[in-house]
Order: C-alpha cells, then structure tokens, then sequence
C-alpha cells in the first residue's frame, strides 16, 4: 500500500511539474485545454528539418555515395551502433525508435543554440528550443516507458512482471519504484541541462555581448549532443533491461 501510495504521488507530482515555468509563455486556448503554443511551434520547425532531411537522404541513393549520404549513412550506423550495444542481437525493431528520439532531441537542443528564436516577436513570451519545455522531456521519458514496457511485455508475456521479485521478493517495492524514477531521471535531466545553458548564454550575452559568450555558445552545442545521446543510450538500455531480465 505504501508503495501505491507512493507511486500515485510520484505521478502526482510529475503532473504538478509540467506547470513549471521559466519566463512567459505564449499559450493557445484549444477546446478546454491549455497548450504551450511555442513549444508547438518550434517542435514543427524541428520535425520539418528531420522530414526534409529524411526526404534528401532517400530521394536518389546512388551507388557511389555523394557526401551527404555518406553523412546520412554514418548518423543512420551510428544508431544502429547504439542500438546493438544497449538491446542486444534483437535491436533491428528499435532502432527507428532509438533513433528518432535521438534526432528529435538532439535538433531540437541544437535548434536552441542556433537558431535567433528571440528575434521573432510573439504576443507574449519568446520561442526557444522544445526540450527547453519540462512538458516536452516528460513526454518523451514517458513515451520510453511505454516503449520498455511493450517490449518486456512482447517477449515475456505476463512473466515480465517476475522480475519485480528478483532476486528477492524483499526487493519489490524498490524494484516498483524503480521504474517510476526512470522518466524522472530521464525528464529532469534533459530539461535541466538545456533550460540551465540556454540562461547561462542569456545573462552573458546581457551583461558581455560580444565576446565571452561565443565559447558557452560552443560548449552548449557539445553538451546539447551529449545530452541527446545520454537519452538515448538510457532508454535503449532500459529496452534492453526489459527483454532480457532483471539485472
């Protein structure tokens, strides 16, 4: 009982979280809910880039490869990589997964250190990266959990639900909150790193416009591939952990 009773607050409170706001933001009144508009807006600007991208990438293959498809054909390996070594032998069905959320969340962290979103006047508040937007990194942590979820279920059946008394039936409440913790670990610390670099670049520019930012700048877009990375090698591992059992 107390580990429902804890599971239900934690929900609770990723659901209080999602009202968590850093400046102004524009909303849109749709029916009778409430939509952050310039996360929406910014999300279609990344979603465009990767469909354009993706329709350049499969439009004429050649049998030589020129070199955007070669750089196409490396980030598409590079997944695949990641996939494996984190899956496992069965990772072909997952690796579109894996690699959209990797695309989706690196565009969009780059998308916040490129991109003059500020430049573009809005009614209220400003337009910045999605991942700068806890309602975004929450989406996307629970959507991993749905996916480790379906994949333990997929291949196990109702005994996946074994490994919550492994390997004691002592350790099931940890092994319950464990995957409660997940998305809050995988959501807070995207959202954390993006919100915190994206203000650190904001007061420098405010206070040394011209020269001292440009290297924050330069380790932003490291740390904002990292970060997309770190997500992605997580919730291959959590898939991973899923298929085969309880480690």
């Amino acid at each position: 009982m107390n580990v429902l009773l804890c599971s239900i607050n934690t929900l609770k409170g990723l659901y209080d979280i999602s009202g968590v706001e850093v400046g102004q933001h524009l909303y849109w009144q749709i029916g009778g809910f409430q939509v952050h508009a310039q996360v929406l807006i910014t999300s279609w600007v990344v979603i465009a880039i990767l469909l354009g991208s993706a329709i350049i990438a499969v439009r004429n293959p050649q049998t030589i490869p020129t070199d955007s498809q070669n750089f196409f054909e490396y980030v598409l390996e590079f997944i695949r990589d990641v996939s494996k070594t984190q899956i496992g032998e069965e990772y072909g069905p997952w690796v579109s997964f894996i690699g959209t959320l990797f695309l989706f969340i690196f565009v969009s962290n780059w998308s916040g250190a490129l991109l003059p979103w500020k430049i573009i006047q809005l009614p209220h508040g400003e337009l910045a990266a999605p991942t700068n937007d806890i309602n975004t990194t929450v989406a996307l942590a629970l959507l991993t959990s749905v996916a480790y979820f379906y994949a333990g279920l997929t291949k196990k059946g109702l005994g996946y639900f074994g490994k919550y008394i492994q390997p004691t039936p002592i350790l099931l409440p940890i092994n319950i909150l464990e995957d409660f913790t997940k998305p809050l670990s995988l959501s807070f610390r995207l959202f954390g790193n993006i919100l915190a670099d994206e203000l650190v670049v904001v007061v420098l520019v405010s206070l040394v416009p011209s020269v001292v930012p440009i290297p924050v700048m330069l380790l932003g877009l490291f740390t904002s591939g990292i970060q997309a990375l770190i997500f992605a090698t997580l919730a291959a591992a959590y898939i991973g952990e899923s298929m085969e059992g309880h480690h």
